[in-house]
């Protein structure tokens, strides 16, 4: 992140009270599984979760505080004892687990634009973790999760988890107290020295590191303060015996004080800058002895600096030749990068009557997460050129993604006054209309893109979908059908048809287009289980549990599938088997009463009377008014009576 964002913030000034606002409403409105990310500091986080827990008091809120790092956070959030009553989970020091990633940045040979921003170089193992697990994250967890992260942390997620991060629910930043940080900055300045590092523990050296980068992320960091935290950073590496990666960041922070890259070992040690940070660590001579061993490596180092930064220098050369052929010309491509996010800005300061480059500036900041600002942007533009149908259909993309649906229905219908044929507003319409529950018109504002686009897969998708909602189920069919017909290897319709199929009670059609969903992806759990569901209504129960049997393996963890097996095995009087597989089921979920209740109902068949009633019982503490449980449990304990009494059954 550059001090051009501040910038943007002279332009378009960000009220923290309405991005709080916005950010509490969509916690308010999410129901079960949600993703949150608010860019913080660690005080500014702690102080966020206190307002929260007073602001939303109905809901239970829970705090996840990570002081390790850590390469698997799903089973630590499935292991919480009270995991399935909590609604809200902050999650804060995820940081801790780019550690051990940020010093391999810094020795592995990555180029210098690579170790300094964020390099698509390899994934942390947490990052990975989180891509990989985000459908057990959503299915297994009806709670929203609300990430802390620090401003250096935000460009790992966009970058290194993008399959996670893309399912966020709303990004949010706080911004940081600019008196704080410099007396936060001061206070390391000042009090850092090697000695003091070195005596450190390796948790609190760890502490000193990121903080030391929380910092270096901070926009209104002057070059000067950079150098000198990236000096104290050198200290810290330096006093945990990691020199080469010292070194490292020594030569960032000479580069930044020279405004040049360094052409020579000697040239840098001859540096008083270097000097000086030096004899200020009052580094002993095995630690001096150690850096002067990397002699060599520092020679490569500049040598390297020297080619990266002359490739630099020519790229800013030509982007300044292309402004001066053609000033005006500032459209580009949807952006992915804060670097390119910052041109448009630059654009902007050339010719800030550019209409284009406000609605080009709210695509890149939406495509950053940070939609607040996107609809500032577009509202930008729009006061420029209120006609733009495409600005306001952006507009209602962001506003949508912040979950205020009725503005974004309102935006869609203007950008379709100006241009009653877009099909693209008339489907984000429609979107926004079944978010707001309101299928019929959703069902209406899909058939109008359909007129103008009859071949858009999504919005025939999309119609099926309301259609479902309504309980239409033969007209979804229909709609899947079209969807299919523009785009027949897409398994999540054929999959859609199948669900709307079953409903219809119409198995044997609805196990085709399963597996024509498996065939095109066979890793599909939830075709699998479904498939199985159809297969049990036509009391083919033994294939029912090969299909149960594919979605365990593909998900070993998949609750229903585990409870729906159980199901076929108790019709198969496989009872035992029965018994074992609604255990698993309420290993994953404790408070399935359905679960509970088949269990007593195989270990009545079994003559395990004892167990049956205990069963029941529980069944009936989760969900009191459970149909005919009180009864069955009646059953169960008169054979218990019987049982006792020696009578054979």
């Amino acid at each position: 992140m550059t001090a051009n964002f501040t910038d943007w913030d002279v332009d378009l000034p960000n009220d923290p009270e309405e991005d709080y606002q916005a950010f509490i409403r969509g916690l308010r409105r999410r129901e079960g599984f949600g993703l949150f990310f608010v860019e913080c500091s660690p005080a500014e986080g702690e102080r966020l979760i206190q307002k929260v827990k007073q602001d939303i008091p109905k809901k239970t809120i829970e705090v996840l505080r990570l002081t390790e790092p850590i390469d698997n956070l799903y089973t630590i959030v499935n292991d919480l004892p009270n995991r399935d009553k909590i609604n809200v989970l902050f999650i804060s020091g995820l940081e801790h687990s780019l550690y051990n990633y940020e010093l391999r940045k810094l020795t592995q040979g990555w180029s210098s634009r690579e170790k300094y921003t964020y390099s698509w170089k390899g994934v942390p193992p947490i990052l990975s973790h989180l891509n990989q697990q985000r459908e057990r994250f959503r299915d297994d967890f009806n709670i929203c999760f609300v990430f802390l992260i620090p401003k250096f942390i935000l460009n790992y997620f966009i970058h290194r988890a993008p399959d996670f991060f893309d399912w966020r629910s709303g990004f949010f930043e706080l911004p940081t107290n600019p008196e704080f940080s410099n007396q936060r900055y001061t206070q390391l300045i000042e009090e850092g020295d090697f000695e003091k590092y070195k005596n450190l523990t390796p948790d609190e050296q760890r502490e000193q590191f990121l903080e030391i980068q929380g910092l270096l992320a901070e926009e209104h960091l002057l070059p000067d303060d950079k150098v000198k935290l990236l000096f104290k950073l050198g200290l810290i590496l330096a006093a945990t015996e990691k020199y080469e990666e010292a070194i490292e960041s020594f030569d960032k922070a000479i580069e930044i004080e020279l405004g040049a890259p360094i052409e020579s070992c000697d040239k840098a040690i001859k540096i008083k800058l270097f000097n000086d940070a030096v004899d200020l660590s009052s580094i002993e001579h095995n630690v001096r002895s150690n850096l002067g061993c990397y002699g060599e490596t520092m020679i490569k180092s500049y040598n390297k600096a020297i080619v990266i930064k002359g490739e630099a220098k020519g790229n800013c050369v030509q982007y300044n030749q292309a402004i001066e052929i053609k000033p005006s010309d500032f459209k580009g491509n949807f952006v992915q990068s804060y670097n390119q996010a910052i041109d448009y800005n630059q654009a902007i300061e050339i010719k800030p009557d550019d209409a284009d480059t406000w609605n080009n500036r709210g695509n890149a900041l939406g495509n950053l997460g940070r939609y607040g600002k996107a609809v500032a942007s577009y509202d930008k533009a729009i006061e420029i050129k209120p006609d733009d149908a495409d600005t306001w259909n952006n507009r209602g993309i962001a506003l949508g993604n912040l979950g205020r649906y009725g503005e974004a229905v309102a935006s869609y219908e203007q950008a379709i006054k100006f241009k009653p044929d877009d099909d693209e507003a008339w489907y984000n319409r429609g979107i926004a209309l079944r978010n707001l529950g309101r299928y019929e018109e959703a069902v209406a504002s899909y058939e109008q893109a359909i007129k103008f686009k009859p071949d858009y897969y999504y919005a025939w998708s999309s119609r099926g979908n309301a259609l479902v909602n309504l309980g239409r189920y033969e007209e979804a069919v229909a709609s899947y059908e079209q969807a299919i017909k523009f785009k027949p290897d897409k398994h999540e319709a054929w999959n859609k048809r199948g669900n709307a199929l079953l409903n219809l009670r119409r198995y044997e059609e609805a196990i085709k287009s399963y597996n024509k969903a498996i065939e095109i992806k066979p890793d599909q759990d939830q075709a699998w289980n479904k498939r199985g569901n159809a297969l049990l209504n036509l009391r083919r129960y033994e294939e029912a549990i090969k299909s149960y049997n594919k979605a365990i393996e593909i998900k070993p963890d998949y609750h229903k599938a585990w409870y729906n097996r159980g199901y076929a095995l108790g019709n198969l009087g496989r009872y035992e088997e029965a018994v074992a597989s609604f255990d698993k089921a309420i290993e994953i979920q404790p408070d399935d009463a359905d679960a509970w209740y088949n269990r007593g109902i195989a270990l009545l068949d079994l003559g395990r009377y004892e167990e049956a009633v205990a069963s029941f019982d529980k069944a009936i503490e989760i969900q009191p008014d459970y149909p005919y449980a009180w009864l069955i449990k009646l059953v169960a304990m008169a054979y218990r009576v019987i049982k006792r009494a020696g009578v054979k059954i």
